[in-house]
């Protein structure tokens, strides 16, 4: 079995549950570097070096939005530990990323920062998956949710009511450019895997409850508007933490 990439810590505002959505304006930095990051980038580059539509999808519609994302991503590396170059990146953990030969912006994405990208597009009444690079999922399928929009993405959620439905719309409907907002999730598991999709049709792997599992995971969720192109972009950054390291949750 292989060692279990875990943090240690847990940032100070992701230890207050809130209830759903629990969306609160993100006054923080959205894209971050923690002490996982090394850990973390070896499993994402081993599932991207096997690409799979539970990994990465993107529409060609989605191509200006994905483009938008990577050049947004790009200038904020610097401020994150990473040496930007003209022709390669140099990340944090001494790994070298070329910026030439990657035609989906999100391949590029995943192979630089922890976080999963999913663009969201407005179709008629709601936002649509168009594109996304998701190499931790927690509990769903990629493959099974691409190109739908946001209640069918959120099937069979239990505490995701009709009423909860319509507050996140409204919530992707109304977030602003340069304010983005975010929300955090909280589950134990049964094992620390960071790959972890899942079928609507199959059993969920995390333990009954807020208080069963050996691994407490949790993702900070941040939902920000593209200035150009509109579309909206949630962002996922994954944490695993082993129970004896979890802080008191109230």
């Amino acid at each position: 079995m292989s060692t279990p990439v875990l943090q240690r810590h847990l940032p100070d505002d992701m230890r207050a549950a809130r209830a759903l959505p629990g969306v609160q304006p993100e006054r923080g930095a959205w894209l971050r570097v923690d002490d996982a990051y090394a850990g973390q980038m070896r499993r994402r580059m081993a599932l991207l070096d096997q690409p799979s539509a539970d990994v990465l999808y993107l529409e060609p519609g989605a191509q200006p939005a994905a483009d938008e994302l990577q050049a947004m991503v790009l200038d904020m590396l610097p401020g994150l530990g990473f040496r930007v170059h003209a022709d390669q990146i140099v990340c944090p953990d001494g790994r070298k990323v070329a910026l030439a030969g990657h035609t989906n912006p999100l391949a590029l994405l995943g192979r630089l920062v922890q976080c999963d990208f999913v663009i969201m597009q407005k179709r008629e009444a709601e936002h649509v998956l168009t594109g996304a690079v998701l190499c931790f999922p927690a509990s769903w399928r990629l493959s099974e949710k691409a190109g739908r929009p946001l209640t069918d993405i959120h099937v069979p959620v239990p505490d995701y009511t009709a009423d909860v439905a319509a507050r996140v719309q409204r919530l992707f409907d109304g977030v602003q450019v340069g304010r983005p907002l975010w929300r955090f999730n909280q589950l134990w598991y049964d094992d620390a895997e960071l790959f972890q999709p899942r079928s609507a049709a199959e059993p969920r792997r995390v333990g009954a409850g807020l208080h069963d599992g050996p691994f407490y995971r949790t993702e900070r969720q941040t939902v920000l508007r593209l200035p150009e192109t509109g579309a909206v972009v949630f962002i996922i950054h994954t944490y695993v933490l082993a129970r004896a390291d979890v802080p008191a949750l109230h």
